[in-house]
């Protein structure tokens, strides 16, 4: 029976009483993490769909350079699984603060790095090889970052505020890809040479700024309330993974699951209409860069709204709202897109952002709230490293080898609409178990 009590207090949501100016210092900290992380993805998104393939692949066809190119984005999820069991460990043994110091570490000193190699010209087969590693490890350190941030804030956050505050991490996506492309604006513009050589170099060195702004904001921030209840009650997973398994594979799984949507449409407005606005509709660069841009903007607004919606409607409700309009948007946008105006790209676009602002404003809580706090880190981290794999990895790959085998844009589309169909049945059966759970630990906390 004391064993039952002590492990049930912890599984429940304690009041916080950090302070506001802590809890903005909090909040701050997960967005300027988040913001690192994905600045450094759209770097390298971004320079993989314009440049990457002449300087690392320049053996293969261009469409070939390409798609090896984009397979960089797919070594990097790989190491995402391997950095969530590292960090996940780590955070839910000794606490979520020290951890999320290292993954920024790791993940600016890797993508400094790339901003500093040598390209194929230089150093020959090397050249690509250091690259796929400097992304593998890129995609160890994201393995324990967003768990990481979004904890940080759900659990230091008050009851009714927990889905707002637990979207701001998820505004690190915007404000990534908005530095990123404002970056890359002006450098596109340069003559062809002097991109080639030095220009796509400057976003990966520049992101040693953010880490520097990043890592004097968490030293100053506190461990999460939820952790330190657990800590007092010696409720520690011995095992984190090894619990997470045994106790809650179902909810990794459908978590997983549950991210297909988010990575199909994620690629479909913000990397690969990179190539496909330019390479097959015909648009300048700077055009889609723009594209990107106002996207990115509108996300701003809309991630956190997202999160406010969800406090008062429930999360699950949003969750699936967003999926649903992602899902009924994927044919009509592409036919918008594929009639070549630029003013109808921009409804495309638009309209889909929307959809994906609901789903991703909200994922971060309704991964927390499938974990118990004891091995929470781990499974949020597992179940999204999971999920960008079998949800996010290949999509760019797989999106050209359906434009090269199919010829049109339907194939994509239809993809987007399985990959709606599946987050849909996944999440539903997520927050069954929630509910279930959630009864099972009140019950036992009576």
């Amino acid at each position: 029976m004391s064993t039952t009590r002590r492990e049930a207090r912890p599984t429940g949501t304690p009041p916080t009483g950090t302070p506001p100016t802590q809890l903005r210092t909090i909040v701050a900290s997960s967005v300027v993490g988040t913001t690192v992380e994905w600045f450094d993805f759209f770097a390298y998104s971004t320079a993989a769909a314009l440049v990457l393939n002449a300087l690392f692949f320049p053996e293969y066809d261009p469409l070939v350079g390409t798609i090896l190119a984009f397979g960089g984005i797919a070594v990097g999820y790989f190491g995402r699984p391997l950095g969530s069991i590292v960090f996940g460990h780590f955070g839910d043994r000794i606490g979520r603060k020290g951890v999320l110091v290292v993954s920024l570490v790791t993940m600016g000193a890797a993508t400094f790095a790339i901003g500093l190699l040598p390209t194929y010209d230089a150093i020959g087969a090397a050249a690509p090889l250091i690259l796929m590693a400097l992304r593998f490890v890129q995609g160890f350190a994201l393995g324990g970052e967003w768990g990481g941030a979004v904890l940080l804030v759900v659990e230091h956050a008050p009851e009714g505020r927990k889905a707002f505050l637990g979207s701001f991490p998820q505004v690190g996506l915007a404000l990534g890809l908005t530095l990123s492309t404002l970056v890359f604006l002006p450098l596109v513009a340069l003559p062809g040479e002097a991109f080639e050589s030095w220009g796509w170099r400057l976003p990966f060195l520049v992101s040693a700024v953010l880490v520097l702004v990043g890592l004097f904001i968490r030293l100053r921030i506190s461990e999460t309330p939820e952790f330190e209840a657990v800590r007092r009650a010696g409720a520690e997973a011995r095992v984190p993974l090894w619990e997470t398994l045994r106790t809650h594979t179902a909810q990794v799984l459908l978590a997983a699951l549950s991210f297909a949507v988010i990575g199909a449409v994620f690629y479909m407005l913000f990397t690969f209409s990179l190539t496909y606005g330019t390479e097959f509709i015909g648009h300048e660069r700077s055009e889609m860069l723009t594209i990107a841009t106002v996207c990115s903007a509108v996300a701003l607004v809309g991630l956190p709204l997202a999160g406010r919606l969800a406090d008062r409607f429930g999360v699950w409700r949003v969750f699936t709202g967003g999926t649903l309009i992602s899902t009924a948007l994927a044919f009509p946008a592409f036919w918008l897109i594929d009639g070549g105006g630029l003013a109808a790209a921009y409804v495309a676009y638009l309209a889909t952002t929307i959809g994906f602002c609901a789903t991703y404003g909200t994922l971060g809580v309704l991964y927390a709230q499938a974990f118990d706090v004891r091995i929470r880190y781990t499974g949020m981290s597992l179940a999204l490293g999971i999920g960008t794999i079998a949800g996010s990895a290949f999509v760019p790959v797989i999106y050209l080898e359906l434009l090269s085998t199919f010829g049109g844009s339907w194939a994509i589309a239809l993809y987007m609409v399985v990959a709606g169909v599946v987050t849909l049945v996944a999440s539903t059966l997520l927050q069954a178990l929630n509910r279930r759970r959630q009864h099972t630990n009140e019950g036992a906390g009576a």
